[in-house]
């Protein structure tokens, strides 16, 4: 018996740890090699049915990248700049070729966002908050992709569990929703996924630009090779 309690405790910690490994690391050579200073980002494509979702998030973007090393294009200029030339749509402002981008803003590379999930949502006895944006940065000089990938974050990783049983699960999901959609959390949890997403010190985020001081050094990701 206690070598069954074992072997199920071996189980256990071994399916925990799978469940939290994180994904391989990205190959950074293409990036390394193409060594962009200036990033412009290009309004994200939205793919939700809420419509502060791109203002949302496009607020939240650009802290990571400049704390990463990077010096991003000012947000107000470059929309101002789209809608001079009779781009309001992030579709059509997508389907500008790259070398034209190149030659009116001077970026070494783009970003380009996709939201696909942003707000809350209400199922039974649980509310969550949710933001998944995917991203991909590619040089403006040449058209190569140099970094790619997708980050979301949740209200649902900090919700305790109810102790007060169905009922009280049910006002305290119905509560979350509603104090949610008034104060769009959805702004606070973008904040987390940009981070996720872009961040320098995270996995599989940007590598360190040339205006942070570990410029050159390995992204945590390599380290963990």
């Amino acid at each position: 018996m206690q070598h069954i309690k074992c072997l199920m405790a071996l189980l256990v910690v071994t399916l925990v740890s799978g469940c939290v490994s994180l994904p391989p690391a990205h190959d950074y050579s293409a990036f390394r090699n193409a060594d962009p200073h200036s990033i412009l980002v290009l309004p994200p494509i939205n793919n939700t049915t809420e419509v502060v979702a791109p203002y949302s998030v496009m607020s939240q973007v650009i802290a990571p990248i400049a704390e990463s090393g990077y010096y991003v294009f000012p947000v107000a200029v470059v929309d101002q700049t789209f809608k001079n030339n009779g781009l309001t749509i992030a579709n059509d402002v997508h389907a500008v070729p790259i070398d034209k981008l190149h030659n009116i803003f001077g970026a070494d590379a783009a970003l380009y966002l996709t939201i696909d999930d942003y707000g809350t949502s209400y199922v039974i006895i649980s509310s969550e908050t949710r933001v998944t944006v995917s991203a991909s940065l590619i040089d403006l000089r040449n058209g190569l992709v140099l970094w790619q990938d997708t980050a979301t974050a949740s209200s649902a990783e900090t919700q305790n569990s109810n102790g007060g049983g169905l009922i009280g699960a049910l006002v305290e999901a119905a509560v979350s929703q509603i104090v949610d959609t008034v104060t769009d959390r959805g702004f606070d949890i973008a904040a987390i996924t940009a981070n996720r997403l872009l961040s320098s010190e995270t996995h599989n985020g940007l590598p360190y630009g040339p205006r942070s001081p570990k410029y050159g050094q390995p992204a945590p990701s390599e380290k963990a090779k």
